[in-house]
């Protein structure tokens, strides 16, 4: 298929992505090396597909076609999408990332270079022009002022713009999965397999897949989510949110715990666990100072403190309740607690909850196993909490990045 077709077969919703693929990663390095590689008739590889009933998987950007099929980016998604939003100057409707990657790429017809846009190096060089505007207006009106104003170079600078707007009739070859045997964990291996020198499926990729098979729409109600601690200056990946939603739905860290959850079970369980992520970062960031991702510590602690606070229903009403959680969480960073095997040390922290009103003093001795002999770690955990103020806790490196401890 041309480069072109396979655009319009994404607007028309027949091409699409299965839900367990994740978002747009590539940088603006890729993007320049695809459109360089293109425009110099190089091979940038073959697309993998998966053709399946239309209305039976999880698909983002799919639309009802009548043709009762739709076709989903295995491999491939990244060149695809970089070509789209160069070649139509926006994103296609599957897209989740950063539009930077792609947005205002320019050619450089003496040069033929590629380079994003640089207003003060381009402002008054007529010589580099807008991708977009060749690939959507042609090459003819973009050459034109060097036509007209009889440049030495413009017919020399018509043929690039017209070898540059070739590229949307470039062929791409495209394998196809097809049968009634390939069920979406058939085709997830399928897709690890093909990425083994790439970015594999986590579990938690794997889970959800599952998951949107049955709720379409879960991962993009986590993105909502997720986009709405971004915006307060929080960045948590997907993966991290889900281990929330395990935990507080199952009381384990392994993924594999949700895949006998329910739809609905799964919405009711991501609307509590987001309810308690609100609850502990306005306590982090009012106690602790810790308001913004780049002094953010310890993200790993925060789906144990999660099932803590529901355990404590909801909210921890004293302020001494309140600091012996926090002085917990200042130790599990500054010692290291999920600084190795994550899901074990966990599922050992969540299983401590289970002890009822001795919870709290069974996640202290989880730190006490940890560190025992280290540098006074033992005198200041295992001591019963006597009120110290949090600030002695914290490393001086930390101490100096703007804590403030109101009230403490």
């Amino acid at each position: 298929m041309r480069v072109a077709d396979i655009l319009s077969l994404i607007d028309n919703g027949v091409i699409a992505l299965p839900e367990f693929q994740r978002g747009y990663v590539w940088n603006r390095d890729q993007v320049r090396h695809l459109l360089q590689s293109l425009y110099r008739g190089h091979p940038i590889g073959s697309l993998l597909v998966w053709v399946t009933a239309a209305g039976t998987t999880a698909a983002r950007g799919s639309e009802p076609t009548g043709y009762g099929t739709v076709e989903l980016l295995l491999d491939g998604q990244q060149r695809i999408t970089s070509l789209y939003g160069i070649i139509r100057g926006r994103p296609p409707t599957f897209f989740h990332g950063d539009t930077r990657a792609f947005l205002d790429l320019y050619f450089n017809v003496e040069t033929e270079k590629f380079e994003f846009h640089l207003p003060m190096k381009m402002a008054n060089d007529p010589t580099w022009i807008s991708v977009t505007a060749v690939m959507q207006k042609g090459a003819v009106p973009c050459a034109m002022p060097f036509l007209t104003g009889q440049h030495p170079n413009a017919s020399v600078y018509l043929d690039r713009l017209n070898a540059l707007e070739r590229v949307k009739e470039r062929p791409i070859h495209a394998e196809k999965i097809t049968g009634d045997d390939k069920t979406v964990e058939v085709v997830v291996d399928i897709f690890n397999e093909i990425n083994s020198g790439g970015t594999k499926l986590s579990k938690g990729d794997l889970v959800l897949a599952k998951l949107c098979a049955a709720r379409p729409q879960a991962r993009n109600e986590m993105l909502v989510r997720l986009d709405g601690w971004r915006k307060q200056g929080f960045n948590f990946e997907l993966d991290w949110l889900l281990r929330c939603i395990t935990a507080v739905l199952t009381g384990q860290a392994r993924f594999e715990g949700l895949s006998k959850t329910k739809p609905d079970e799964f919405v009711d369980g991501l609307r509590r666990a987001g309810e308690l992520v609100d609850k502990l970062l306005n306590l982090i960031s009012g106690r602790l100072g810790l308001d913004h991702d780049r002094v953010l510590a310890g993200r790993y602690a925060l789906p144990v403190m999660c099932c803590y606070l529901e355990q404590a229903g909801g909210k921890l009403v004293s302020k001494a309740a309140q600091d012996r959680l926090l002085y917990w969480y200042v130790h599990s960073f500054m010692w290291g607690r999920y600084a190795g095997s994550t899901e074990t040390v966990l599922n050992q922290d969540l299983a401590a909850l289970k002890a009822g009103d001795t919870a709290y003093e069974q996640l202290v001795q989880q730190l006490n196993r940890v560190q025992f002999g280290k540098h006074s770690a033992v005198s200041l955990v295992a001591a019963p909490f006597r009120g110290e103020p949090l600030l002695t806790l914290l490393p001086a490196a930390l101490r100096t990045t703007g804590f403030k401890l109101d009230g403490v």
